[in-house]
């Protein structure tokens, strides 16, 4: 099966997951907190469930990881990854940084993403080896080739921040680029696909929140991978993420740090 034929079904899952996600939105709902201190709230549940209910009537046989429900069919060489609401804090407070997270892993490799921030009506998707594209545009990263003239933003870096080498690595970084931002969550991987952006790093994050996105990237012409230079795998938990022409540059200042990449470790 071509992975054009996962991608419909992914594109079709986010298009019915954004309506229960909608629906829900503005209303007052009980916030629940899960064993991780984590909220979730019936808008989350529900909306993995109906994606859920899309790809598994699709692909009986596929494996399916989602935020809500966990983990089931793990034999199965392909395994759907799911967040349905991708910053459920932004949810519960009512600003629009929130999505819906969908990819496929194959083995252990990601092969679909799909990202839906519907508070911006920005629709992205990837398929390997079939580009990147935003709202049916193709996108691309960056082409600058000097880290002056870069920008980078940061997500989570509650963990960076409490090592001081790699604080001062990241610090470093900050006093060579151009300008920083903290975009965070969907929005700022979004901006760097599309050439708006040039780095990000973050530290607290799972492989649910940054899949589907990590692909988008790479189909675009970035390099992504972990703090420790490692592609994504279920037991991600950072990011440091780049346009590839001076991936190089940004890696080697983040460099000789207990918790960040070594310049070494990029393609």
């Amino acid at each position: 099966m071509q992975n054009s034929e996962f991608l419909t079904v992914a594109l079709d899952a986010a298009r019915e997951a954004e309506a229960v996600v909608r629906f829900y939105h503005d209303r007052q709902l009980e916030v629940m907190t899960k064993e991780d201190q984590s909220p979730v709230t019936v808008a989350d549940v529900e909306t993995e469930k109906k994606i859920k209910e899309i790809i598994l009537g699709a692909f009986p046989e596929h494996g399916f990881y989602g935020e809500e429900t966990g983990r089931s069919n793990n034999d199965s060489p392909f395994t759907w990854l799911i967040d349905p609401i991708d910053g459920t804090k932004s949810f519960i407070r009512d600003y629009p940084f929130f999505s819906t997270q969908i990819a496929l892993m194959h083995e252990n490799e990601i092969i679909v993403g799909v990202s839906n921030g519907m508070m911006f009506s920005e629709l992205a998707w990837a398929a390997k080896g079939q580009g990147a594209r935003l709202n049916d545009e193709v996108i691309h990263c960056s082409d600058i080739e000097s880290l002056g003239e870069a920008s980078l933003s940061t997500g989570n870096i509650k963990t960076l921040a409490t090592n001081q080498a790699a604080w001062q690595g990241l610090a470093t970084l900050s006093t060579q680029v151009n300008r920083t931002r903290g975009y965070g969550d969907f929005y700022h991987y979004h901006l760097l696909a599309s050439g708006k952006i040039d780095i990000i790093v973050e530290s607290d994050v799972n492989i649910l929140d940054i899949a589907a996105l990590s692909l988008i990237v790479t189909e675009a012409g970035g390099c992504f991978t972990d703090l420790q230079g490692q592609p994504p795998a279920l037991d991600t938990t950072s990011v440091l993420t780049s346009a590839a022409t001076w991936s190089y540059n940004a890696g080697r200042l983040l460099a000789n740090t207990e918790v960040v990449l070594s310049a070494g470790g990029w393609p």
